[in-house]
Order: C-alpha cells, then sequence, then structure tokens
C-alpha cells in the first residue's frame, strides 16, 4: 500500500536494532529519507549500511537522548543539512527488570532519563519546528506495560506510562498547529530486549500462553509480535492516511492487554 511517505525526512532513534531498526527500514521502504539515531554507533552503523546497500536512504548519527543539548544540536544540524523533519519516531528505550522494593535509585534514573526524558527532549527540539511550519508526526513507541501491570518491570511500566502520557498532552497542544501526536503500544516483541529478559524455554511458554504465579495472560493471537508488525503500525501514524487520527495509543500486542 502506498502511504504517500515518500520523500519525507524522518528521524527514528533507538535505530541500531529491534524495533527502531525494523520502523527504519519500513519508512526507507516507503521512500522516507531516514536519520537514524542509537548510542550504539557499532550497530548503528551496520543498519544504516545495510539500509543504503538495499538501495534506500539512511544516514546514522551517534546520540545520547538524555543530552538534551546534544538533542538540540543534532536536531540543528538535521534541519540545516538535510531539511525539515517531516516524522519523529521515538523508539529509544531501556529496560531495568526487578521488584519495586529492590530497585536501585540508577535503576530508576537511567530508566526514566531514557524512556521519559529522552522522548521529552526530542519531542520538545522537533515539536517546535515542526509546530512553527504547521504540520508533522511524533510517534512515541511505548508499550502495553504502561496499561497493564507487570511483575519486576515498575521502572519500565512507569515510564512507558509516563511517555505515553506527554505524548497525549503534546499532542493536543500542538494539534491547532497541524501537528499529529501518537503512541504504538507493542506488547512481547521478538528483540533483543525480550530474549535478553528469558533464561529458559519456560519463559518463551509462559509469554505466549500465559502464567498464573506472574498474573500474566498470555497472546491471544498465540505469537510473539515480529518488529514489522510495530514498525507497520508506525508507518501508518506517520502517514497522511492517519490525518484525523491525534493522541491515540495503539496498541499492538496480539491481544496481551486484553484490549486494556
Amino acid at each position: 500500500m502506498d502511504l504517500g511517505l515518500a520523500g519525507k525526512n524522518v528521524v527514528v532513534t533507538g535505530a541500531a536494532q529491534g524495533i527502531g531498526a525494523a520502523v527504519s527500514w519500513t519508512l526507507a521502504a516507503h521512500g522516507c529519507r531516514v536519520v537514524a539515531l542509537d548510542y550504539n554507533v557499532d550497530q548503528l552503523d551496520k543498519t544504516v549500511a545495510a539500509i543504503n546497500d538495499a538501495g534506500r536512504t539512511a544516514i546514522g548519527y551517534q546520540l545520547d537522548v538524555r543530552d538534551s543539548a546534544a538533542v538540540e544540536r543534532l536536531i540543528d544540524r538535521v534541519d540545516t543539512e538535510f531539511g525539515p523533519i517531516d516524522v519523529l519516531v521515538n523508539v529509544a528505550g531501556v529496560l531495568r527488570l526487578g521488584r519495586a522494593i529492590d530497585l536501585t535509585d540508577e535503576d530508576w534514573a537511567t530508566t526514566f532519563d531514557v524512556n521519559v526524558s529522552g522522548v521529552f527532549y526530542m519531542s520538545r527540539a522537533v515539536g517546535r519546528r515542526m509546530s512553527a511550519r504547521g504540520r508533522g508526526a511524533i510517534i512515541t513507541v511505548g508499550s502495553n506495560a504502561g496499561s497493564v501491570p507487570r511483575m519486576k518491570m515498575a521502572a519500565y511500566a512507569a515510564s512507558k506510562a509516563a511517555s505515553a502520557a506527554f505524548t497525549k498532552n503534546l499532542g493536543l497542544e500542538l494539534a491547532s498547529t497541524g501537528v499529529r501526536c501518537n503512541v504504538v503500544s507493542p506488547g512481547s516483541t521478538d528483540t533483543p530486549m525480550l530474549r535478553g529478559m528469558w533464561t529458559d524455554d519456560s519463559c518463551v511458554r509462559d509469554t505466549l500462553e500465559g502464567s498464573l504465579s506472574a498474573h500474566r495472560v498470555g497472546i491471544p493471537l498465540r505469537k510473539l509480535a515480529d518488529p514489522s508488525d510495530v514498525a507497520d503500525a508506525v508507518a501508518f501514524l506517520a502517514s497522511d492516511r492517519a490525518g484525523h487520527v491525534t493522541m491515540h495509543d495503539l496498541c499492538v500486542d496480539g491481544g496481551a492487554a486484553l484490549g486494556a
């Protein structure tokens, strides 16, 4: 399906691997010029090179989204060298597992610095320019954990709830300028982050079938999401096909949150 994205300038954070890489690939395949950002520059370079080798257009920059000054400098550079940013996709995120009462100050601070402050810094820098031009789309990749409690995920879930709430508020404030702001909330997705949580085959089974001891239902569609499933949802919200959609949270989790 032609989403009318060809020629748009897109910025994607957390673009080195997982969902961020899939978003970069998908938007590039739709004809976007992708500015891929990540702290992991080695993996980022591989992803960008692969996209370009496939005949698409991408350029990568190392960025720590926790550094507000660095964010402003880079967005200035992109705006000057590549032209106006049409779409921002906030994907960069970290996961620190642990019971709430066992989390360290550093666990909590790092989670919020990346997952919330990073979204704020990027959205502020890009949103300011979009609103001045009267157009643009901002999509934040959240998580279904932001609406359904998960064992040992208090910091992550709280941060994702916060970033979703921020994005919706931003969407309300920028609506009159023509800028749309939406959230995509994946569930269990086949990424290095998810596989890093698994210790044995029972973890895979519990993810698909549910776990009574963890007070968690399984995935009604009986499969993990592929990163491309999430990327397709992002591409729709970035496109003019979603031209009347803003402040929406699109859950892509195979029904795991039971529609919450």
